[in-house]
Protein backbone atom coordinates (compact mmCIF):
# COMPACT_ATOMS: atom_id res chain seq x y z
CA UNK A 1 0.00 0.00 0.00
CA UNK A 2 1.04 3.12 -1.29
CA UNK A 3 2.31 5.65 1.44
CA UNK A 4 0.78 8.87 2.41
CA UNK A 5 3.15 11.08 1.34
CA UNK A 6 3.19 9.22 -2.31
CA UNK A 7 -0.72 9.56 -2.54
CA UNK A 8 0.03 13.21 -1.73
CA UNK A 9 2.50 13.64 -4.56
CA UNK A 10 0.14 12.42 -6.84
CA UNK A 11 -2.48 14.77 -5.89
CA UNK A 12 -0.44 17.66 -5.52
CA UNK A 13 0.93 16.67 -9.51
CA UNK A 14 -2.63 16.74 -10.42
CA UNK A 15 -3.97 19.87 -8.62
CA UNK A 16 -0.65 22.16 -7.32
CA UNK A 17 0.25 22.27 -3.21
CA UNK A 18 -1.82 25.16 -2.80
CA UNK A 19 -4.83 23.66 -4.34
CA UNK A 20 -5.00 20.49 -2.74
CA UNK A 21 -4.47 22.31 0.92
CA UNK A 22 -7.43 25.01 -0.47
CA UNK A 23 -9.36 21.76 -0.36
CA UNK A 24 -8.39 20.14 3.06
CA UNK A 25 -11.63 20.17 5.37
CA UNK A 26 -10.30 21.40 9.07
CA UNK A 27 -11.81 19.49 11.84
CA UNK A 28 -13.46 21.29 14.91
CA UNK A 29 -11.60 20.75 18.55
CA UNK A 30 -13.56 18.21 20.72
CA UNK A 31 -14.92 21.17 23.07
CA UNK A 32 -16.52 22.97 20.12
CA UNK A 33 -17.76 19.46 18.76
CA UNK A 34 -19.05 19.49 22.73
CA UNK A 35 -20.25 22.83 23.12
CA UNK A 36 -22.39 22.51 19.72
CA UNK A 37 -26.04 22.56 21.28
CA UNK A 38 -28.46 19.62 20.53
CA UNK A 39 -30.45 21.27 18.13
CA UNK A 40 -27.81 21.21 15.35
CA UNK A 41 -26.99 17.94 15.51
CA UNK A 42 -30.26 16.93 14.37
CA UNK A 43 -30.27 19.91 12.33
CA UNK A 44 -27.55 18.43 10.51
CA UNK A 45 -29.09 14.82 10.63
CA UNK A 46 -31.94 16.14 8.77
CA UNK A 47 -30.05 18.13 6.14
CA UNK A 48 -27.89 15.08 5.28
CA UNK A 49 -31.11 12.51 5.21
CA UNK A 50 -32.71 14.95 3.01
CA UNK A 51 -29.80 15.98 0.70
CA UNK A 52 -29.32 11.86 0.32
CA UNK A 53 -31.40 11.58 -3.64
CA UNK A 54 -32.45 15.06 -3.59
CA UNK A 55 -31.23 18.00 -5.13
CA UNK A 56 -28.12 19.84 -2.70
CA UNK A 57 -29.34 23.29 -4.23
CA UNK A 58 -33.35 22.53 -4.18
CA UNK A 59 -32.69 21.55 0.08
CA UNK A 60 -30.38 24.58 0.65
CA UNK A 61 -33.03 27.17 -0.30
CA UNK A 62 -35.59 25.81 1.27
CA UNK A 63 -33.97 25.11 4.55
CA UNK A 64 -34.72 28.14 6.19
CA UNK A 65 -38.49 26.93 5.50
CA UNK A 66 -37.34 23.69 7.13
CA UNK A 67 -35.77 25.37 10.16
CA UNK A 68 -39.20 26.99 10.98
CA UNK A 69 -41.32 24.25 9.98
CA UNK A 70 -38.97 21.79 12.16
CA UNK A 71 -39.44 24.49 15.51
CA UNK A 72 -35.19 25.02 15.09
CA UNK A 73 -35.03 21.23 15.51
CA UNK A 74 -34.90 21.02 19.58
CA UNK A 75 -34.95 17.79 20.10
CA UNK A 76 -37.45 17.86 22.92
CA UNK A 77 -39.76 19.85 21.21
CA UNK A 78 -39.90 17.53 18.10
CA UNK A 79 -40.40 14.10 20.55
CA UNK A 80 -43.45 15.88 22.31
CA UNK A 81 -45.07 16.36 18.90
CA UNK A 82 -48.95 14.96 18.77
CA UNK A 83 -50.32 13.02 15.78
CA UNK A 84 -52.10 16.55 14.67
CA UNK A 85 -49.00 18.44 14.46
CA UNK A 86 -46.97 15.82 12.82
CA UNK A 87 -49.66 15.09 10.13
CA UNK A 88 -49.67 18.88 9.58
CA UNK A 89 -45.74 18.96 8.95
CA UNK A 90 -46.40 16.48 6.73
CA UNK A 91 -48.24 18.83 4.48
CA UNK A 92 -46.02 22.02 5.27
CA UNK A 93 -45.04 23.48 2.08
CA UNK A 94 -41.98 25.04 3.69
CA UNK A 95 -39.85 21.86 3.90
CA UNK A 96 -39.52 18.86 1.11
CA UNK A 97 -42.83 16.58 1.59
CA UNK A 98 -41.35 13.04 2.07
CA UNK A 99 -42.71 11.40 5.12
CA UNK A 100 -39.77 9.30 5.25
CA UNK A 101 -37.95 11.42 5.88
CA UNK A 102 -39.58 13.84 8.04
CA UNK A 103 -40.45 10.94 10.50
CA UNK A 104 -37.04 9.97 10.57
CA UNK A 105 -35.96 13.71 11.74
CA UNK A 106 -38.62 12.80 14.43
CA UNK A 107 -37.28 9.42 15.49
CA UNK A 108 -33.55 10.90 15.25
CA UNK A 109 -34.78 13.92 17.63
CA UNK A 110 -35.18 10.82 20.34
CA UNK A 111 -32.10 8.81 19.18
CA UNK A 112 -30.63 12.11 20.09
CA UNK A 113 -32.76 12.77 23.53
CA UNK A 114 -31.67 9.01 24.66
CA UNK A 115 -27.68 9.65 24.04
CA UNK A 116 -27.55 12.79 25.84
CA UNK A 117 -29.34 11.29 28.74
CA UNK A 118 -26.44 8.47 28.73
CA UNK A 119 -23.69 10.59 28.23
CA UNK A 120 -24.46 14.12 29.47
CA UNK A 121 -24.87 15.76 25.99
CA UNK A 122 -25.03 14.68 22.48
CA UNK A 123 -22.28 16.58 21.45
CA UNK A 124 -20.08 15.48 24.33
CA UNK A 125 -20.61 12.26 23.08
CA UNK A 126 -19.45 13.00 19.29
CA UNK A 127 -16.28 14.90 20.64
CA UNK A 128 -15.26 11.96 22.89
CA UNK A 129 -15.62 9.02 20.16
CA UNK A 130 -11.87 7.94 18.90
CA UNK A 131 -10.93 8.62 15.28
CA UNK A 132 -9.38 5.38 15.24
CA UNK A 133 -12.65 3.81 15.39
CA UNK A 134 -14.57 6.18 13.58
CA UNK A 135 -16.32 3.81 11.08
CA UNK A 136 -18.21 2.05 14.41
CA UNK A 137 -19.22 5.88 15.40
CA UNK A 138 -21.26 5.41 12.02
CA UNK A 139 -22.47 1.68 12.62
CA UNK A 140 -23.80 3.72 15.70
CA UNK A 141 -25.47 5.88 13.81
CA UNK A 142 -26.90 3.53 11.70
CA UNK A 143 -28.22 1.08 14.05
CA UNK A 144 -29.56 3.13 16.84
CA UNK A 145 -30.68 6.20 14.70
CA UNK A 146 -32.94 6.61 11.86
CA UNK A 147 -32.00 6.55 7.83
CA UNK A 148 -28.09 7.96 8.76
CA UNK A 149 -26.46 4.64 7.41
CA UNK A 150 -24.92 4.98 4.16
CA UNK A 151 -22.95 8.54 3.60
CA UNK A 152 -25.87 9.85 5.63
CA UNK A 153 -23.85 9.69 9.02
CA UNK A 154 -20.56 10.54 7.91
CA UNK A 155 -21.84 13.61 5.98
CA UNK A 156 -23.93 14.88 9.46
CA UNK A 157 -20.87 14.27 11.10
CA UNK A 158 -18.50 15.93 8.75
CA UNK A 159 -21.06 19.06 8.39
CA UNK A 160 -20.40 19.29 12.38
CA UNK A 161 -16.90 19.25 12.13
CA UNK A 162 -16.36 15.66 13.40
CA UNK A 163 -12.98 14.74 11.99
CA UNK A 164 -13.92 11.62 9.79
CA UNK A 165 -13.63 10.26 5.89
CA UNK A 166 -16.62 10.09 3.35
CA UNK A 167 -16.87 7.40 0.71
CA UNK A 168 -17.46 9.18 -1.97
CA UNK A 169 -17.01 7.77 -5.52
CA UNK A 170 -13.83 9.43 -5.95
CA UNK A 171 -12.53 8.16 -2.58
CA UNK A 172 -13.78 4.43 -2.79
CA UNK A 173 -12.20 4.71 -6.46
CA UNK A 174 -8.52 5.79 -4.87
CA UNK A 175 -9.47 2.87 -2.24
CA UNK A 176 -9.91 0.24 -4.83
CA UNK A 177 -6.63 1.72 -6.58
CA UNK A 178 -4.53 1.46 -4.07
CA UNK A 179 -5.81 -1.88 -3.26
CA UNK A 180 -7.51 -1.28 0.25
CA UNK A 181 -10.49 -2.62 -1.13
CA UNK A 182 -12.55 -3.97 -4.23
CA UNK A 183 -15.81 -1.95 -4.38
CA UNK A 184 -17.26 0.44 -2.03
CA UNK A 185 -17.02 -1.03 1.42
CA UNK A 186 -19.88 -1.85 3.07
CA UNK A 187 -19.01 -5.17 4.98
CA UNK A 188 -17.77 -4.80 8.35
CA UNK A 189 -14.51 -6.44 7.01
CA UNK A 190 -14.20 -3.96 4.34
CA UNK A 191 -14.95 -1.11 6.56
CA UNK A 192 -12.02 -2.63 8.98
CA UNK A 193 -9.33 -2.87 6.24
CA UNK A 194 -10.44 0.53 5.08
CA UNK A 195 -10.16 2.22 9.09
CA UNK A 196 -6.61 0.66 9.62
CA UNK A 197 -5.82 2.22 6.23
CA UNK A 198 -6.81 5.63 7.31
CA UNK A 199 -5.14 5.09 10.66
CA UNK A 200 -2.26 4.24 9.39
CA UNK A 201 -1.98 6.49 6.96
CA UNK A 202 -3.04 9.46 9.77
CA UNK A 203 -0.28 8.21 12.19
CA UNK A 204 2.44 8.57 9.50
CA UNK A 205 1.28 11.99 8.22
CA UNK A 206 -0.40 13.42 11.36
CA UNK A 207 -3.00 14.74 9.22
CA UNK A 208 -7.01 14.86 10.22
CA UNK A 209 -8.78 11.73 8.47
CA UNK A 210 -10.71 14.30 6.19
CA UNK A 211 -7.89 15.77 5.00
CA UNK A 212 -6.38 12.12 3.68
CA UNK A 213 -10.44 11.55 2.17
CA UNK A 214 -9.79 15.10 0.19
CA UNK A 215 -6.32 13.95 -0.33
CA UNK A 216 -7.23 10.75 -1.80
CA UNK A 217 -9.96 11.83 -3.70
CA UNK A 218 -8.32 14.59 -5.74
CA UNK A 219 -5.45 11.54 -7.08
CA UNK A 220 -8.72 10.63 -9.06
CA UNK A 221 -8.14 11.10 -12.68
CA UNK A 222 -11.90 12.23 -13.24
CA UNK A 223 -12.82 13.75 -9.99
CA UNK A 224 -16.85 13.26 -9.61
CA UNK A 225 -18.72 16.65 -8.79
CA UNK A 226 -18.96 15.19 -5.14
CA UNK A 227 -15.31 15.36 -4.88
CA UNK A 228 -15.53 18.97 -2.62
CA UNK A 229 -17.49 16.09 -0.52
CA UNK A 230 -14.87 13.67 0.04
Amino acid sequence: METFKQIYARAVARKSKAAVEARLPRARSAAELAAAPADRYLSAMARALFEAGFSWKVIDTKWPGFEEAFRGFDPRVLSALEDHEVSALEQDTRIVRNAGKIRAVLDNAGFITDIAATHGSFGRWVADWPGDDITGLWAVLKDSGARLGGDTGPRMLRKMGKDTFILSNDVVAALVALGVVTKKPTSKADLRAVQAAFNQWRVESGRELGAISMTLALTVASPSPAEHDA
